[in-house]
């Protein structure tokens, strides 16, 4: 090769291939060495102090991944094509798996790409057929109404709209299509509480051109340690073969992460499992899935949110509790070795995912004590897993950076949180859906 910082990953069985730079890319490059001691590259238009100064990974530019054509030329040129071995494709974002579902076919059979096919990956991702699927498995989801934006006569002026049960949700149903354009106030999320606030923001996201369907979506009271997470892994069958569960204490709150977990107490809920299972199969699913719940106070249910059809940004959590979520990909699509015979496995660890101080999940909990005491506990017996804190880095500008993002991750939760205003009390004990050991 003529860049000898791949020469070792030459010599390597496989070479993971990350596409994303972020802390979600960056854990599934530390899950590959923990478990085979191999290096990754990472491919990435804007480099980040997330994957700089790291021994365990290298970038390779690519101008624009976000572009199918562009993304394909860079994975079919240097150094990907002196590299005989199979490489494992792996997105880190939903936009980044529909890119790669478009030039997938453009790839030889060395590539390996953990994921589903466009049709089953549409119906999941696209929030109206996803409730669709979720009712006809019987899965519980949050009352929801769409907004067909596709029209461009849409007048909202005089379309029908929700007019009870602020506050709603508000979030795009083709995340690629909300990347593409930008308005006054745009987030991930947004949140409306009356009838006329709703009216403007539809007004503001026809007029940047977004013209794919809109959800509206009934707001489920609590704060963040309602909402939970569920991670399960389908083989090439559609089977679940494993799941990973967790309660999270505290969500990121700035614009462009809200609701990105921040920290989690890992568990188990095998009622909610079975439920993922039924969903999974309705939808023919290959590969991660990723689901966001959250728990209804008011009827004691756990509701489905949504599928992200990959492993999730905050996918450590996984691993953090010694069931390493990539060994199944090496396992079917590298070694063929899944065994016909199995039985689902569901990680049962107790162990506190976290990219923020502890004192400012303390500060989060200050209204559930019976959680934070909980948590402590664990965090106590040495249970706590941050995917920056890896052992094999070693340069000292890294762990500088790593130390400095802490204080950033603490002091933007103070400038967009407030625990105090979303708190809302009672119907569940603070642990009922968590292992007790």
């Amino acid at each position: 090769m003529s860049d000898n910082r791949f020469d070792s990953i030459a010599d390597q069985p496989f070479v993971p291939v990350v596409v994303g730079a972020h802390v979600g890319g960056y854990s599934l490059v530390r899950a590959f060495h923990e478990a085979y001691a191999v290096r990754s590259l990472v491919v990435t238009g804007a480099t980040s102090w997330v994957v700089e100064n790291s021994a365990i990974l290298e970038v390779v530019s690519c101008p624009d991944a976000h572009d199918p054509d562009v993304l394909a030329e860079t994975l079919l040129g240097s150094p990907f094509a002196e590299l005989d071995q199979p490489k494992i494709l792996l997105a880190t974002s939903d936009s980044l798996v529909d890119v790669i579902a478009l030039m997938r076919d453009r790839l030889d059979d060395s590539w390996k790409v953990p994921y589903v096919g466009a049709e089953p990956l549409a119906r999941a991702t696209r929030k109206h057929t996803f409730e669709e699927a979720a009712q006809a498995a019987g899965v519980t989801t949050p009352a929801t109404t769409f907004l067909d934006l596709g029209d461009t006569a849409y007048d909202v002026s005089a379309a029908e709209l929700p007019t009870e049960g602020y506050p709603l949700i508000v979030k795009p149903t083709a995340p690629a299509a909300w990347n593409r354009v930008s308005f006054e106030g745009q987030a991930k999320v947004h949140t409306v509480a009356t009838e006329d606030e709703l009216r403007d923001l539809v007004r503001r996201v026809q007029a940047s051109g977004y013209r794919e369907t809109l959800i509206v979506q009934d707001r489920i009271p609590g704060d963040d340690t309602g909402m939970r997470i569920l991670t399960c892994y389908c083989d090439r069958d559609s089977r679940v073969r494993f799941a990973s569960y967790g309660r999270t204490l505290i969500e990121e709150h700035s614009p462009g992460l809200l609701g990105v977990p921040a920290a989690i107490l890992t568990g188990q809920n095998r009622e909610i499992v079975d439920e993922a299972v039924r969903l999974l199969a309705e939808l023919k699913w290959v590969g991660y899935a990723n689901f966001d719940l959250k728990y209804d106070p008011r009827d004691g249910r756990t509701k489905f949110f949504e599928l992200n059809p990959r492993l999730g940004r905050s996918n450590y959590y996984v691993t953090g509790t010694g069931f390493n979520p990539v060994r199944w990909y090496v396992d079917e699509y590298v070694h063929d070795s899944l065994p016909e015979e199995f039985e689902l496995v569901e990680s049962d660890t107790e162990s506190v995912y976290s990219v923020v101080p502890v004192r400012t999940i303390k500060w989060a909990l200050a209204r559930h004590p019976d959680l934070w005491a909980r948590t402590k506990r664990v965090i106590k017996a040495g249970g706590l897993r941050n995917p920056l804190h890896y052992r094999a880095e070693r340069h000292p500008l890294r762990w500088a950076k790593i130390l400095a993002a802490g204080v950033s991750y603490d002091r933007k939760l103070h400038q967009y949180y407030d625990p105090e205003a979303v708190y809302h009390p009672g119907g569940e004990p603070a642990d009922s859906d968590l292992p007790r050991h």
